[in-house]
């Protein structure tokens, strides 16, 4: 009788467990700490990521992704033109956990200070998803050499 409600016991907290893991793959949106990983080689990700661009990000970031002219120097207003999402701009020197960040909730949340800047938080117009499948197509358009450099960079952040 022991042995059987032993193994009862066993069965209940191996479902639990097994219940959790399943919520946690299950769930589409990104919480908390969890790891965003883009996907550039996921054609269906990245088609989603195109028509997310040009609706959210050309018209300040180009349909090249080329950015603005002289996006290193400040305008009259104090704030910088719109960077190039190409491997000529910075976007790739960072992981993707902070790409996402900063889309989602602004450069202002992410530094907790004010900033001058043009760029919006995406929290209330994209889904996490959408958010991931644009920087997926972004990244889907770096050269392989820059890509693979920008995953080593999302690894390292990612052990730290």
């Amino acid at each position: 009788m022991a042995k059987l409600s032993t193994t009862m016991m066993l069965l209940v907290a191996g479902g639990a467990l097994l219940s959790v893991v399943a919520a946690y793959f299950i769930t589409s949106a990104p919480a908390g700490n969890a790891r965003i990983q883009l996907m550039p080689n996921d054609t269906e990700l990245v088609s989603l990521g195109g028509a997310v661009y040009v609706q959210n990000c050309a018209a300040c970031h180009g349909a090249a992704l080329q950015g603005q002219a002289n996006w290193r120097s400040r305008m009259a207003n104090g704030r910088l033109p719109a960077p190039p999402h190409d491997e000529t701009g910075h976007t790739w020197h960072h992981p993707d956990d902070y790409l996402f960040a900063v889309t989602k909730y602004g450069i202002e949340a992410m530094i907790k200070n004010t900033y001058p800047n043009n760029m919006p938080a995406y929290e209330d117009q994209l889904s996490d998803r959408e958010i991931i499948a644009v920087l997926s197509y972004i990244k889907s358009q770096w050269p392989r050499k820059i890509q693979r450099q920008h995953d080593q960079i999302s690894q390292r952040s990612s052990n730290q």
